[in-house]
């Protein structure tokens, strides 16, 4: 069974499937009823709604339920339902059910919506931040790509313009490298990340990496929106998108599921402080028509999650391109009024729970 088989993969299936990048130091209330809590088993998956405000009991695979996790004909998600929190399962789900914003985002994705647009992206310069790149290079977008220094696949790029010595943890730095842009920008993407990656117990804390990945996952992105802000270069005609890359790693309603015997303390308070301040953001944003959508981008097969090749094929991994098709098709549904301020998993276009 898909499920069963999380428990011996647990650490490497929460770690892979979060979003890494590189622009940075970097070596690699609401009460019970309306909290939004999922829980999947072999058989059954349970699912409360804060929209519904009841449990449901729903048998996974079968289609006919009303409840039933499906995509395959939605271009934006559904407010009231949210994704499950077992990776495998969920794929599992999206084959049976032949999941079209799943297995195939080309059949839905129409980045026609880019052509001519300025894209500032932080991390371009390899990972998932590198393939963002490549499909607005694609698409006719003009590149802002920064990073603490380029990749010969970045400076390959046409209409591109490679913003090296952007040190995301100084905003001096930032504000800095940001005297190269000469006009406002259409749209943000937070990309830039860091990763310690030797397990995290009670018996191997490191501290200081934690508190390094807090600031460059967490503060990191505000910084870089207060920089572009103070120096006015956001557009202020109720277009501009800000996407904040981060991870499903930072649902704290998923960590039974997925990190059952806990430990990575830093990676996921890195994800769920990242989350928070994206939140808040959203919130000071909207009244300057400012769009602000938190998305995980999804398991993508770049050099960062190599290691966890073993689980790829059963936890649905895609090519790093196939994931910024997924990331741009979230992006082109971003509406301040309508589509903000959201948890949203660009695997399916379902939101996750906090």
């Amino acid at each position: 069974m898909l499920a069963s088989s999380l428990n011996s993969i647990t650490r490497a299936a929460s770690l892979s499937r979060s979003s890494f990048s590189s622009c940075s130091p970097s070596s690699s209330s609401s009460s019970s009823s309306k909290a939004a809590f999922l829980y999947s088993s072999k058989k059954t998956q349970f699912f409360s709604s804060g929209f519904v405000g009841k449990t449901d009991k729903i048998i996974v695979g079968k289609s006919k339920s009303k409840k039933l996790l499906s995509t395959s004909s939605m271009t934006t998600a559904d407010a009231s339902k949210y994704t499950i929190a077992d990776q495998p399962l969920r794929f599992a789900n999206g084959k049976k059910e032949n999941n079209t914003r799943m297995l195939d985002i080309d059949a839905i994705y129409d980045g026609s919506f880019l052509k001519g647009k300025r894209v500032l992206v932080t991390g371009a310069n390899r990972g998932i931040g590198l393939a963002l790149a490549k499909e607005l290079n694609d698409k006719g977008a003009f590149i802002l790509g920064t990073c603490r220094k380029t990749s010969d696949d970045l400076s390959a790029l046409s209409n591109t313009q490679v913003i090296e010595n952007c040190e995301i943890t100084d905003e001096k730095s930032i504000a800095n490298a940001f005297k190269e842009i000469t006009e406002p920008v259409d749209i943000v993407i937070n990309n830039a990340g860091y990763f310690y990656e030797p397990l995290e117990t009670l018996d191997s804390m490191n501290f200081e990496e934690e508190l390094k990945m807090i600031d460059i996952c967490a503060v990191g992105p505000l910084r870089v929106v207060k920089v572009l802000r103070d120096m006015k270069l956001l557009k202020t005609d109720g277009t501009c998108k800000i996407a904040m890359i981060t991870s499903q790693g930072g649902s704290i309603s998923w960590r039974e599921v997925q990190n059952p015997d806990g430990h990575d303390y830093g990676h996921h308070m890195s994800k769920a402080a990242a989350n928070m301040g994206s939140k808040l953001l959203a919130q000071e944003l909207k009244k300057e028509k400012i769009a602000v959508q938190i998305l995980h981008p999804g398991f993508n097969k770049t050099g960062m999650t190599q290691k966890y090749e073993k689980i790829w094929e059963i936890e649905g991994a895609v090519d790093a391109s196939v994931g910024a098709k997924r990331v741009m098709h979230e992006i082109s549904l971003m509406d301040v009024d309508k589509y903000n301020g959201l948890f949203i998993n660009c695997e399916d276009g379902l939101q996750i729970p906090w």
